[in-house]
């Protein structure tokens, strides 16, 4: 598996539009879509349209394949069958594929056979295909076909100006992160550090960091930098917006700014000395930016990649060589096995949001990895993991991959923020939109995140609100890359104030200015929950979070919700905490806030822990 997100194909809400493309107001670069007073057009008696079969979108009815038009209802020799709908349309959303691969690009599957005949009616025509490959069709001799080549080429938008001056400063709330309760167990540990002038870090670096706006360094950064810089594997656990990325960014680049060493380029192959693993293409490009802006102006050299990109542009950037890359599963895994990269001078191999990349379908890729026949063993690499949860069955399967580790927990892990201002809304799916537009015209200003379920449903709502007058753009799996780094730089810039984004899209996403998220759907797991409110509220500074609860849907998890707000010092509205819910919120929390070793510190763990089957993202 690789960082594509995937989305669940069943909306949770029921839009009640109909939707072309290529027509009304635009969102994001031209894709918006123009809703249509109704969708039941008169194909003549006993048919009905291929799109769908009445106006909600949101129905059962409508899933991944088109329908065909249905056959005649007369008597005696039926009607000729319908013609078979098309498939899905690519214009529309881009096929809605269970696209898997690291390309992104893989079309949706064939449509639905024809509609049966009236009563005695032959059949009606058989569906076409959407444009594109199908994921689960084969080629004629049985082969799986083959992936349209990729030619994106990533802008580089990022001058110096704006490379210092895009990122989160610390907020008036920052000192108050200085409190925050730090756990740290292991053999060894070293002393904090205080500051990053007394931290032993080279000045250069010290000067960029100021530049950066950072001008005292988080709780888990006091801890973790001088733990890397005494050469010791680390497991990171820390709150979303706690500054983990310069955590282990700045130890790193402040060893190779010592070893003043060129980047190794033999044969064809790159030996890069750092190796960061993300999940997302997203959280990918902010590592490489945020290594960019911390090692400017130096010999350290840094690449990044992903896919949905020209696979010879960044294979060519990797073989000019590079100190440190940063990359998805599946674009390295691919760059390795074509021997493009090699792990042979490995220093540093760093896993961030490593609870997921160990859990959710990654696990494979990782072991590849760390078990290649070029990596350095385990010992004489650094090995990193960082994340805002650590359950400890993923402390089980990381151990095996760690030697002589600290385990740090820096407050309460799998808590909210306490700059967060969380409040629910009790409202059903079909009064969803309309609360929402009451959200967003009460502040048109506030650069807000929207979370929905489901791919489908991000372009649904982010069209509707462009046709009231919201400057929206969307994210998700389904979107060319292009598409998604676009959609993410308006919003960044504020062209687009309201971003619509499934879940995934929460992962370490670190964007200034985001002042509101709205759960328009909320998450089926707790700790994504804290993941996506984690989008505000950052290294000091507050927002707000708004979730839309619809109790037929949410309410098995009120419990835990209620928990999540005690946590964090939030009012919990009455008839969330009332006890009126079935809910499994008591127990004690998974989120995995201490070091499941106990005393026995030093040996890196290789028990035999049962996987769990891949959770769907979405």
């Amino acid at each position: 598996m690789d960082e594509d997100w995937d989305d669940d194909s069943t909306s949770h809400s029921n839009n009640n539009f109909g939707v072309i493309s290529e027509g009304g107001k635009k969102f994001s670069a031209g894709r918006g879509f123009k809703p249509v007073q109704s969708n039941d057009d008169d194909w003549g008696s006993g048919y009905k349209s291929a799109f769908v079969e009445d106006s909600g979108l949101g129905n059962d009815e409508y899933d991944d394949r088109s329908r065909g038009f249905g056959g005649g209802e007369r008597r005696g020799r039926g009607g000729r069958g319908g013609r078979g709908g098309r498939g899905i349309l690519k214009e529309l959303l881009r096929g809605y594929n269970r696209d898997r691969d690291e390309n992104g690009d893989d079309g949706g599957r064939r449509g639905g056979r024809g509609g049966r005949g009236g009563r005695g009616g032959r059949g009606g025509g058989r569906g076409g295909t959407s444009n594109g490959n199908s994921y689960d069709n084969k080629a004629e001799n049985g082969d799986a076909p083959k992936k349209p080549a990729e030619h994106y080429i990533p802008v580089e938008r990022t001058t110096e100006e704006e490379l210092f001056t895009t990122g989160i400063t610390t907020g008036v709330n920052f000192m108050k992160m200085q409190d925050t309760e730090v756990n740290v167990s292991g053999e060894n540990v070293p002393k904090p550090i205080s500051s990053f002038e007394s931290s032993g870090l080279r000045q250069h670096l010290v000067n960029n960091v100021k530049k950066s706006g950072y001008t005292k360094p988080t709780p888990i950064q006091r801890y973790s930098i001088p733990i890397i810089m005494n050469g010791r594997d680390l497991m990171g656990c820390a709150q979303t917006g706690s500054g983990k990325t310069a955590a282990f960014l700045l130890p790193i680049i402040n060893s190779l700014m010592s070893s003043q060493e060129p980047p190794i380029v033999e044969e064809g192959t790159a030996q890069p000395s750092v190796v960061i693993v993300s999940p997302t293409r997203e959280l990918t490009i902010q590592i490489y930016e945020q290594a960019k802006k911390f090692s400017h102006n130096s010999i350290v050299k840094v690449v990044e990649a992903y896919g949905g990109t020209s696979t010879n542009y960044q294979r060519n950037r990797v073989l000019a060589g590079c100190h440190i890359l940063v990359a998805t599963p599946g674009r390295l895994n691919d760059f390795v096995n074509k021997r493009c990269v090699s792990f042979a001078a490995v220093k540093f191999f760093v896993l961030d949001e490593a609870d997921r990349m160990l859990d959710m379908g990654f696990l494979p890729n990782v072991e590849q990895m760390l078990g290649h026949d070029t990596m350095t063993p385990t010992g004489e690499r650094q090995t990193l993991m960082f994340s805002a949860t650590f359950p400890e069955e993923i402390q089980h399967l990381a151990g095996k991959f760690l030697h002589n580790y600290i385990f740090i927990a820096v407050g309460i892990v799998g808590s909210a923020s306490t700059d967060v201002e969380q409040s629910f809304i009790q409202v059903s799916k079909f009064d969803k939109r309309s609360k929402l537009l009451d959200i967003l015209f009460a502040d048109r200003e506030a650069r807000t995140l929207v979370f929905v379920e489901t791919k489908r449903n991000a372009d649904f709502l982010a069209a509707f609100l462009s046709e009231n007058d919201i400057k929206t753009t969307s994210i998700h799996g389904d979107r060319l890359q292009k598409e998604r780094e676009q959609a993410l730089w308006e919003f960044k810039r504020g062209l687009c104030p309201v971003m619509v984004a499934t879940g995934v899209a929460a992962r370490g996403l670190d964007i200034q200015g985001v002042q509101h998220v709205v759960n328009f759907d909320l998450p089926n797991s707790v700790d994504e929950y804290v993941h996506r409110i984690g989008r505000t509220g950052r290294v000091g500074n507050s927002g707000k979070a708004t979730s839309f609860f619809d109790p037929t849907h949410d309410a098995m998890q009120a419990g835990q919700f209620s928990k999540i707000m005690k946590q964090a010092g939030q009012k919990v509205p009455e008839w969330l905490s009332s006890g009126h819910f079935d809910v499994g919120g008591g127990g004690r929390s998974n989120f995995g806030g201490r070091d499941i070793r106990g005393d026995d510190f030093g040996k890196a763990q290789s028990l035999n822990v049962q996987e769990e089957a891949e959770e769907e993202w979405e």
